[in-house]
């Protein structure tokens, strides 16, 4: 059993070390050490190696249905309950960067939830999705499909801001 824990410990520290890390690559960007960027960002894709390899070992890759079913369940989590809850604690404590940072990830989380579950649908159907273009919102990570809007919905932030998704 212990086995079990130590992967679920282990990815979530590979996965927590290679946003850390591209964060790390970005402010390095900023302050004119390119290298080390670049360091950053490789150190980055080792660990996404080692955290998918982990994922796997834990049997958590299904197929495509029950992987939406997972991140349908995921999503609403988070949007119903736990950043509901964050946000509460951040406006109590009067943390405005928390405010803001929780006050995006709740909205963008039940987009999210709304995305993944039209994808089940047409999974079931036994369609992929209709063939589209799919951006984000570099400022709160709002998620449209198609078209950029001149604003975005969330955060208010201009069309720039959304980077498209290969």
């Amino acid at each position: 059993m212990s086995t079990s824990r130590n992967l679920k410990e282990a990815f979530a520290g590979e996965s927590q070390a290679n946003r850390k890390y591209l964060a790390f690559a970005r402010q390095a960007e900023k302050e004119g050490y390119p290298q080390v960027a670049k360091l950053f960002r490789a150190a980055a894709e080792a660990e996404t190696v080692h955290a998918h390899a982990h994922f796997r070992a834990m049997g958590a890759v299904e197929n495509t249905g029950k992987n939406l079913e997972t991140a349908i369940k995921g999503e609403g989590f988070e949007f119903q309950q736990m950043y509901p809850k964050f946000l509460a604690e951040a406006k109590a404590e009067k943390n405005k960067l928390a405010i803001i940072s929780f006050k995006y990830a709740l909205a963008v989380e039940e987009i999210h939830h709304g995305l993944y579950s039209n994808a089940l649908e047409a999974v079931k159907s036994g369609a992929d999705l209709p063939k589209g273009r799919i951006y984000v919102c570099a400022v709160c990570g709002n998620t449209v499909k198609d078209h950029v809007p001149d604003n975005c919905p969330v955060c208010g932030s201009g069309k720039e801001h959304f980077k498209e998704i290969e």
